[in-house]
């Protein structure tokens, strides 16, 4: 079992505490981003908004969330150890590996499998719990 990220809010308070130290680091990537882009002062401030900014703590944010890759027996066995969590599963449960994160104050685990790609299945995943748990607490 692989785990990535550094970020595993056990309430809704430090995940909003969490998502809010991110605001600075949000601001500088914008702000970076949009220098590479070769943006004059003028077409920054049109551009680069608080939506903009926003937009990119929501991905700061969701892209460090903890994660954990296994097989889907490992998967079964985190399960096993763990039955008082709902199991929210997304994807074919014929394929062979699976990407999951805990969301402790909702008492849930979610879960994505893949069978190749873990890459992918990670950032899906966590757009995926971003949405559906953390963006109405943070």
């Amino acid at each position: 079992m692989e785990e990535r990220g550094f970020l595993a809010p056990e309430t809704a308070a430090e995940a909003s505490e969490q998502y809010r130290e991110l605001g600075a680091a949000a601001q500088t990537v914008s702000r970076e981003t949009a220098k590479a882009m070769d943006f004059d002062r003028e077409e920054y401030r049109e551009r680069v908004t608080s939506d903009v900014v926003e937009t990119a703590r929501d991905a700061l944010f969701a892209s460090l969330l903890v994660v954990s890759l296994g097989t889907k027996a490992e998967f079964e066995a985190f399960r096993e150890e763990r039955p008082d969590l709902d199991v929210r599963l997304n994807g074919s449960e014929n394929v062979e590996r699976a990407v999951w994160h805990v969301v402790p104050f909702a008492d849930t685990v979610v879960a994505a499998t893949y069978q190749n790609e873990p890459d992918a299945a990670v950032a899906t995943l966590r757009r995926i719990v971003h949405g559906r748990f953390y963006s109405d607490v943070v």
